[in-house]
């Protein structure tokens, strides 16, 4: 089964560099509508350019693609409904969101300047829920969509000079599981996408190019196609790299019960063995469920019948 975006309208955030490149051409490449969405600034999020994002809208065209270009800041509401009304204008529709625009302000946190932080968090969390909420009527009223957050291993499980960026991370994942929710019944999947690939992002990080040559930008791009096509699944972490295909998933134990009297610190600790068993665990798919086992417990224990 070749997978295809034939009349579908797909916005890439930060798509006129690295990763965001490759999904905006491949997207094309495969019959999507796009608009290339890039701000044309630096790494750490300085400055402003629309040559980067011009010019995957000509390589599209000359592919005979359609595209056009934007200059979007996705840290502004503003401007990002701006854009996803040039969308509309143009198309009259947007079936797929990337949220893959970012910025890097690494630093050990001893040393990280709270704007750092907050500049981090601005673009990376705060740019993909604007992006979701300038598009998510516009899908909800076309009882389809597909929207992909861009996480990292930085954000499942932490990385040393990453504080900001671990943070904005791992709250994304946070973002998607609510989504769903909220998505589901009007056919919107809202995916992630937790890639290592060699751009700019990297390549001060891991010096050695053999590493680097196997990290290809495409490769990752292939598990991002997957996750917004017509067949993508939804509330699901794809980790992708150098060729590597595999899924994240959060599990809670099945945890242990103590009894009103027994609810001290010491009795905890002295449980933490039992507790942090993997025999039982589960993936929970709504934060309720986890109410609901600690309360079934409780009533178990206690003799109260709460059918």
């Amino acid at each position: 089964m070749s997978i295809r975006f034939d009349g579908r309208v797909a916005i890439v955030t930060g798509a006129g560099n690295g990763l965001g490149r490759t999904h905006a051409l491949a997207l094309a490449g495969r019959g999507a509508k796009v608009v290339v969405n890039d701000l044309g600034g630096a790494r750490d999020g300085s400055g402003r350019s629309s040559a980067a994002a011009e010019e995957v809208v000509a390589l599209i065209r000359e592919q005979g693609g359609e595209a056009i270009a934007n200059g979007a800041n996705v840290a502004s509401p503003e401007e990002v409904s701006a854009m996803v009304a040039e969308a509309m204008d143009a198309w009259g529709r947007v079936d797929i969101l990337v949220n893959n625009a970012g910025i890097l302000r690494d630093k050990s946190f001893a040393k990280m300047e709270l704007e750092d932080f907050r500049a981090v968090m601005e673009v990376h969390v705060m740019g993909a829920v604007h992006c979701c909420k300038a598009v998510w009527e516009i899908m909800r009223q076309q009882q389809y969509g597909r929207i992909v957050m861009t996480s990292s291993s930085s954000g499942l499980y932490g990385n040393f000079g990453q504080a900001n960026y671990g943070a904005a991370k791992m709250a994304l994942v946070g973002l998607m599981n609510t989504l769903h929710l909220e998505g589901a019944k009007y056919g919107i999947h809202t995916n992630t996408l937790a890639p290592t690939a060699a751009t700019r992002m990297t390549e001060d990080i891991i010096p050695d190019p053999r590493v680097l040559d196997l990290m290809t930008p495409e490769s990752v791009t292939a598990g991002l196609l997957v996750l917004c096509c017509e067949q993508a699944r939804s509330r699901q972490i794809l980790c992708a790299g150098a060729g590597g295909y595999a899924q994240a998933r959060i599990y809670e134990t099945d945890g242990i019960y103590l009894a009103p009297e027994q609810q001290t610190p010491e009795n905890v600790l002295a449980g933490w063995e039992e507790l942090s068993s993997s025999q039982g665990q589960k993936e929970l798919l709504v934060g309720g469920e986890q109410t609901m086992k600690f309360v079934a417990k409780a009533a178990a224990a206690l003799g109260i019948s709460l059918g």
